[in-house]
């Protein structure tokens, strides 16, 4: 087995020239709009062209409750699509982009690993394509234009204490979660209180994620309810005339981003909003495209599947009129021991009770996933400590659940390792057993909707929110945005809202402490616990780290 870094392993790798990648899909060089030799966006005509194409098969990479022991999502997403690809089936993957936050933050790029991972690696986990910059221009545009509109006389009757619209940047700062906007006297505006979130938290990226064409999205932002007048009635993007322009602004950043695995397998990496605190699934664009251009498309959601999973099916598959096929969900050895309460640094020891106790959170999230009447497979994502003993009792509890556990060794071995588990997701997929339904219906009243989440989903015994957060549901409702699903803002750590709390938590409350109306987007989010739109960093930063070598290359992100 390599002993190469992630990153080694990626530098190592002969790329093919984005154009043959694209020739695979059948898409032609003229529908590229490339970014050197190694990237390219699919045109807007092109993609026009494929209406009327029958779709291929759509898969679901999810996983348990993340820990600090890794699960290896994406690593098992681009593994999957390489082993699909390895046992002869048209398959192609869609996955997110990573924002700098984290990666100057706590966790490094987000590209998979080992010798399942898509390239070029250090571009996609930097400026890529620049669509994460223009997703944070065109909020700014928007943010800029309210305080303007202000400005020069208020035609709008903005209420200054009733301006929703945050500002964003793409990286952690707490810092600028809660500022004091126009200081400094007449010619700056009038001070009012406001904050920053962080860009894949903004509305305008669940816009661009969710809009199904540049006119979808440019209506979705004219959408966007931006501050409330004094008589209380919303006041919305188009209203102060910026859907225009931040459509300009995001026209290239619409476009799906087709690079490539290290076995030469096309992927589309598009759209980034986190799963914690927004919906975290890539754009409708890239997945509806991809599934006209390949038989298998393997897409993720990301952390565990109590958050990823349940907005995929909640909010993008309903939304974009989707239905999977099959869902994988990834497990380790290693963070089932931690959800079973071993210590990061006793991982290494056989512990195979530790195993089955920690299979209880593996066993939830097989059971919600099921909840949606599709159908599952375990990947257990190999590591080399992982004895045989415990990898047969994660195999035994699944099977107690009616599902397979299957051993993928992506990570060393590419698409060859992941060939079983390729072969069983075929299986699920070919067998055409999915029964895809929604966890609640549209006419839900909205608390009903957040209750549902979290008794069905998270096993809490109740919701704890105030007076004030249901009356505003239930005046939301009033203003006919009561068929819209809900977003949970929450932590990934645990299906609680505590998150210390591993394993399969019972008899916990969720704290409902604000609600937020995206109406451009389609969606409310419901903010539990201490959960944060605009992360911090940690106390030695990856940034610490990060840096050019003699060579130019970069060192530490990875």
């Amino acid at each position: 087995m390599s002993q190469k870094s992630d990153i080694e392993i990626a530098r190592a790798a002969a790329k093919t020239p984005i154009v043959d990648v694209a020739d695979q899909l059948g898409i032609a060089a003229q529908h590229l709009i490339p970014y050197g030799h190694d990237k390219a966006k699919v045109s807007q005509a092109f993609i026009q062209g494929l209406n009327g194409r029958d779709n291929g098969k759509l898969i679901l990479v999810t996983a348990v409750s993340p820990t600090p022991a890794g699960e290896g999502k994406t690593t098992t997403t681009v593994g999957l699509g390489d082993g699909l690809n390895q046992i002869g089936k048209k398959a192609m993957i869609c996955i997110r982009e990573a924002s700098l936050g984290p990666n100057f933050g706590m966790k490094g790029g987000a590209a998979g690993g080992g010798y399942a991972q898509v390239i070029p690696m250090d571009d996609m986990n930097l400026h890529f394509t620049g669509d994460f910059h223009a997703i944070t221009s065109a909020h700014a545009l928007l943010s800029a234009m309210i305080d303007n509109h202000i400005y020069w006389g208020n035609a709008q009757d903005i209420d200054t204490r009733r301006v929703v619209w945050r500002r964003v940047v793409d990286m952690n700062d707490r810092a600028l979660r809660q500022i004091t906007a126009s200081l400094g006297g007449v010619s700056n505006g009038f001070p009012r209180e406001t904050g920053f979130d962080i860009t894949v938290a903004s509305e305008v990226m669940a816009v661009l994620c969710l809009a199904r064409d540049l006119e979808d999205l440019e209506q979705r932002l004219g959408r966007i309810i931006v501050a409330y007048r004094r008589d209380k009635t919303p006041v919305f993007a188009c209203d102060i005339k910026a859907e225009g322009a931040m459509t300009v602004l995001l026209k290239d950043a619409m476009q799906p981003n087709l690079v490539q695995t290290l076995e030469h397998n096309p992927a589309f990496v598009h759209g980034g909003p986190f799963a914690n605190i927004a919906h975290g699934c890539n754009s409708v664009m890239a997945t509806t495209t991809a599934l006209k251009l390949a038989d298998y498309v393997v897409t993720e959601a990301g952390f565990g599947a109590d958050l990823g999973a349940e907005k995929f099916m909640n909010i993008k598959c309903r939304k974009a009129g989707l239905a999977p096929s099959a869902v994988v969900v990834v497990a380790t050895i290693r963070a089932l021991k931690m959800n079973g309460g071993v210590d990061k640094g006793d991982l290494a020891q056989e512990d195979v009770e530790a195993v089955e106790r920690g299979c209880a959170n593996l066993g939830r999230h097989i059971e919600n996933v099921k909840g949606f009447g599709v159908p599952v497979v375990v990947a257990i994502n190999h590591f080399v400590a992982d004895s045989d003993a415990e990898i047969a009792a994660v195999q035994a509890y699944a099977d107690t659940h009616g599902v397979r556990a299957v051993v993928s060794r992506h990570w060393a071995e590419g698409g060859a390792g992941a060939a079983d588990l390729a072969e069983a997701v075929v299986a699920l997929v070919d067998g055409d057993c999915s029964q895809f339904s929604t966890l609640y219906p549209n006419e839900m009243p909205l608390f009903e909707k957040i209750e549902t989440i979290a008794k069905r989903i998270y096993r809490a015994d109740e919701v704890v929110a105030d007076s004030k957060i249901r009356n505003q549901l239930k005046e939301w409702e009033a203003a006919g945005y009561g068929a819209l699903p809900i977003c949970m803002a929450k932590t990934q750590y645990s299906f609680s809202t505590d998150p210390q709390l591993r394993g399969a938590p019972t008899g916990h409350s969720v704290p409902l402490r604000e609600v937020r109306l995206a109406a451009g987007a389609g969606f409310v989010v419901a903010i539990c616990g201490e959960i944060m739109t605009m992360p911090g960093l940690p106390r030695h930063p990856a940034a610490e780290t990060i840096r050019l070598n003699d060579k130019g290359d970069i060192e530490g992100l990875f």
